[in-house]
This record gives structure tokens, C-alpha cells and sequence, in this order.
């Protein structure tokens, strides 16, 4: 089971399921007095919020209604890897090392909230890459979940 952490976000956008990618502090977050409870996250990474809890809200100089507080999970990401290394349950550092940003399969290979060069769980592999790699390398279509 992985372990969930208290946040905040807008409670616009406080709702379960939501995916989003933390982005880190603007600078209107400076000096607010929960500053610590809602940046408290990895930048970079993606979350999923699997609860909202009822009781708690508070003044945000960002969010027009305040924010509450919510539990979040490191969400699991869909990739393509290199299909030596789509390996059920095996560690890999993710790299692309690929810019071509007009490939059609770019967003599978570097998907929003992934960090490049983390470590990451191969949870399932869930099949051929949709589209013929433009590098010419065979790829797995993977589930990446956090070590």
C-alpha cells in the first residue's frame, strides 16, 4: 500500500481522483502561514488525490476560495522503456536521453511527472509501443511506480 501525505491545493480543484503535477511555490506563496503544509511535495513529480478532508480550510493568496486539505499518493505514470529493462518489479533510473520532441510517441517517452534520471518500480508491463521508435529503439509500453 503506498503511504498517502497531507497537503493543500484549491478547493476548486480538491476532489479525489484528480492527477496533477506539482510545480513548487510562486511567489505569492512567500508569505503565507501554511506555506509548509502545501509545499510539501516533489517538484516535478505527479500526485493523485485520493481523499479531501472536510474539516479543513484556509486562506490562499493563489486560490480564489481558499485551499483544504487533501491526502495525495505519488500517482503511477505510463511510459516507454527500452524492452530489456521492461522487467516486472525491477528498479530503473529513468533516462530518454531522446529531444525528438515531433516524435509521435514523445509523450510516452517523457510523460509529465516523471523526473528524469529517478528511480522507479516497473509495475506492469502493458504491451508494444504504440508507434516505431524513431531512434530505432524496440520499446515497452510500462506502468512506473515510485521505489
Amino acid at each position: 500500500m503506498t503511504k498517502t501525505k497531507i497537503t493543500l491545493i484549491g478547493t476548486h480543484l480538491a476532489r479525489p481522483g484528480l492527477e496533477f503535477v506539482y510545480q513548487g511555490p510562486l511567489p505569492e506563496c512567500e508569505n503565507c502561514k501554511v506555506r509548509k503544509a502545501c509545499h510539501n511535495l516533489q517538484a516535478g513529480r505527479r500526485y493523485r488525490i485520493m481523499a479531501v478532508r472536510s474539516a479543513s480550510r484556509h486562506d490562499c493568496p493563489v486560490h480564489r476560495d481558499g485551499a483544504c486539505a487533501v491526502d495525495v499518493i505519488e500517482s503511477p505514470l505510463v511510459a516507454l522503456v527500452n524492452a530489456d529493462m521492461a522487467i516486472v518489479n525491477s528498479t530503473i533510473h529513468y533516462t530518454t536521453g531522446c529531444s525528438k520532441i515531433e516524435c509521435r510517441s514523445h509523450e510516452l517517452c517523457s510523460p509529465d511527472g516523471i523526473i528524469e534520471g529517478e528511480r522507479y518500480v516497473i509495475g506492469e508491463v502493458l504491451g508494444n509501443a504504440p508507434d516505431v521508435c524513431e531512434r530505432g529503439r524496440i520499446l515497452k509500453l510500462v506502468e512506473l511506480r515510485p521505489p
